[in-house]
C-alpha cells in the first residue's frame, strides 16, 4: 500500500514510518517540521514538508500522492500547553484535521488511521479503561482529539469513510536510533533519564498521597514499536472504530524511578512536589478490543525493557536529534 503519514517525522510518527517501510509499504510523510525532525525520517520515504494549517498544502500532497491510507499524527500533544494556548491546539488539531478529511474526500481516499489518546476519556469512571467510557475531556488538548473523532464519525456517516481511533497512553522506549526529543520534554521516562545524562540534578515527583500503594500515580507505559504496530494492523479493510492501547499493566512514579535505578546504575535523586491539577490517581488501558479485532500482541510489554531502550537511545543522543 501507499500511506501518507501526516506529522512522520514526530516521535511514533517517524517509527511508524520505519516499520511501514520495512513491511514493504510506499511511505510519503507529511510534515511541517515545526515540532518534528527531518533527522528521523526514513531517507527510503518520501518528505513532504507542509503544514495541516494550510488547505492548500495538504490538498497538493494529496492530489500529488493518492495514497491508499492515511495515518494521522500530525498534532499538537502537550497537556499543560492547551490549557494556556487553547487556541493553537483547535486550529492544529481540529481546523488541521478537517483540511486533511477534505483532502482525503476530493482525492478519494477513505482510509484514515487517527492518533487519538485517553485524555479523550478525562477521569475514569472505572479502571482498566474500555472504549465504552464516558468521553469527558479535562483539557482542550484531550477536548480537540475528541473533536476531530466526532468529525470522522460523520464523515463515515456521509462520506464512507473507514476511520480507526487509537486511544493510548504513554508512549515510550526507542527503535535503534529512533527515540524521543521534545521541547520542553514533559514525559515522565525521558526527565528521568535527564539525571544520569548529567543534566538534571533530580527529578520531580508530584504528589505522594493518590490511592494508589505507594502513593504515587500509576500509568500504563506502552513502546513505541508497539504503538507503530498497532497503526499497521488497523490498516486492514473493514476496520473501523475506537480501540484502546496499552499494557493492562500501571506502574507507578516510584516504581518507573526504580527501574531506571536499575537499568541506568544511577541513584537517580528524587524530589517531592504538591500534586498537579487534574492529575488522575490511576490510568490504565483495557486493550483486549485490540487484541481480538486488530490482532495486537505487544512485544515489548516489561517496563525495564521500555527503559532499557530509551536509555541507550538517550545515550547516543544526549542532545537529542541535534547530537
Amino acid at each position: 500500500m501507499k500511506i501518507l503519514v501526516t506529522g512522520g517525522a514526530g516521535y511514533i510518527g517517524s517509527v511508524t514510518g520505519r516499520m511501514l517501510l520495512d513491511e514493504g509499504h510506499e511511505v510519503v510523510i507529511f510534515d511541517s517540521l515545526e515540532r518534528g525532525h527531518r533527522e528521523a525520517v526514513d531517507p527510503r520515504a518520501a518528505l513532504i514538508v507542509g503544514d495541516l494549517r494550510n488547505r492548500q498544502d495538504i490538498r497538493a500532497a494529496m492530489l500529488k500522492t493518492k495514497p491508499d491510507a492515511v495515518v494521522h499524527f500530525a498534532a499538537f500533544a502537550l497537556v499543560g500547553e492547551s490549557m494556556e494556548m487553547p487556541e493553537i491546539y483547535f486550529t492544529n488539531n481540529v481546523t488541521g484535521g478537517i483540511h486533511l478529511a477534505d483532502a482525503m474526500l476530493e482525492a478519494g481516499v477513505r482510509k484514515i488511521i487517527f492518533s487519538s489518546t485517553c485524555a479523550t476519556y478525562g477521569q475514569p469512571d472505572v479502571v482498566p479503561m474500555t472504549e465504552d467510557l464516558p468521553q469527558r475531556p479535562t483539557n482542550p488538548y484531550g477536548e480537540s482529539k475528541l473533536m476531530f473523532e466526532k468529525v470522522l464519525l460523520w464523515y463515515q456517516q456521509l462520506h464512507s469513510f473507514e476511520p480507526v481511533f487509537l486511544r493510548y497512553f504513554n508512549a515510550c522506549g526507542a527503535l535503534g536510533e529512533l527515540g524521543e526529543d521534545h521541547d520542553p520534554e514533559t514525559h515522565l521516562i525521558p526527565n528521568i533519564l535527564l539525571v544520569p545524562l548529567g543534566k538534571k540534578e533530580h527529578v520531580m515527583m508530584f504528589g505522594d498521597d493518590y490511592d494508589t500503594p505507594d502513593g504515587t500515580c500509576v500509568r500504563d507505559y506502552i513502546h513505541i514499536a508497539d504503538l507503530a504496530q498497532a497503526h499497521i494492523l488497523a490498516l486492514k479493510k473493514g476496520v473501523s472504530g475506537a480501540f484502546n492501547l496499552g499494557n493492562g499493566d500501571g506502574y507507578s512514579v516510584k516504581q518507573v524511578i526504580e527501574a531506571a535505578r536499575e537499568v541506568t546504575g544511577h541513584k537517580i535523586p528524587a524530589k517531592m512536589a504538591p500534586r498537579r491539577p487534574g492529575d488522575p490517581a490511576r490510568l490504565v488501558a483495557a486493550a483486549d478490543k485490540a487484541k481480538t479485532i486488530l490482532g495486537w500482541k505487544p512485544q515489548y510489554p516489561d517496563l525495564r525493557t521500555i527503559i532499557e531502550h530509551a536509555w541507550q537511545w538517550h545515550k547516543s543522543h544526549p542532545g537529542g536529534y541535534r547530537s
